[in-house]
């Protein structure tokens, strides 16, 4: 049994691997997510110890951090009674997060951003950027714009996400502050391509932008995005904290055709 939920349109299947008939890896999770052949989905969360999470992308490679899938995951703990309390800390890759279940909706402490003061600008397709690298458990790409573009965004996110300067690939944003309290972003995810929302991206471009004194510090910025908008507050630490919706689509049971098909694969 899978479950499937969104966090603002970035949608994602969650497993207990000791309920799935085969193990997980990179050839099952491209099948597993793909939206022609498989369940569908942005990803995949996989239970790991009690609070764990293991988190893969649609091409099957592995994430240190997904902002969404925090999110997801902590209610899909919550709502199948794997965790009793509403306050609780998932253990990933990227580090450990404080969350709060809060009916739909779900608080993550995704951590204090950790800036690359090593790369300021970037030579991509004959163009010098601008940009703000940084990590907050996984790598992320802002580049601030006047005006957001998607176009511009499906032209030059692939080639950032490969650029040299990231050896790991990175997540990108084209970001731009509309006011003191509200950001704007467009996504291109590192594994995943274009996405209507991201946690992670969203808590990336309040940092950035709090670095360079765009929005207000310690107040509510609201990140809004194709698929929706997140609250995001950087705390008198610098933690950056994210709140948002959580809403669950199906409960899923594989087929007997796809599950030969996922055993098949290496």
């Amino acid at each position: 049994m899978l479950t499937k939920s969104h966090g603002l349109g970035n949608d994602y299947l969650v497993a207990d691997p000791a309920e799935l008939p085969f193990t997980v890896t990179p050839e099952r999770v491209r099948l597993l997510c793909d939206r022609h052949i498989g369940a569908g989905s942005d990803g995949l969360l996989l239970l790991d110890g009690q609070t764990g999470i293991r988190i893969f992308n649609p091409d099957g490679s592995e994430a240190e951090k997904s902002g969404n899938g925090l999110r997801i995951f902590a209610r899909w703990l919550h709502d199948t009674g794997r965790i009793g309390s509403e306050r609780f800390t998932l253990h990933t890759l990227g580090g450990d997060a404080a969350v709060e279940v809060q009916g739909r909706l779900v608080t993550v402490d995704m951590g204090i951003p950790h800036f690359r003061d090593d790369v300021s600008s970037l030579e991509v397709d004959g163009d010098r950027l601008r940009v703000v690298a940084l990590s907050i458990g996984n790598p992320h790409c802002v580049i601030l714009r006047d005006r957001l573009d998607v176009t511009d965004l499906r032209r030059i996110g692939p080639l950032v996400e490969h650029h040299p300067a990231f050896p790991k690939r990175t997540n990108v944003q084209l970001a731009r502050a509309a006011d003191r309290r509200r950001v704007e972003l467009l996504i291109w995810e590192r594994g995943a391509g274009e996405t209507r929302a991201s946690g992670s991206s969203a808590c990336a471009v309040v940092a950035a932008c709090s670095r360079l004194g765009l929005v207000d510090g310690q107040t509510d910025i609201t990140a809004s995005m194709p698929g929706g908008e997140l609250r995001i507050r950087v705390d008198e630490r610098g933690s950056v904290w994210m709140t948002g919706p959580v809403e669950e689509v199906a409960r899923i049971t594989l087929s007997p055709d796809l599950i030969a098909r996922l055993q098949a694969l290496p």
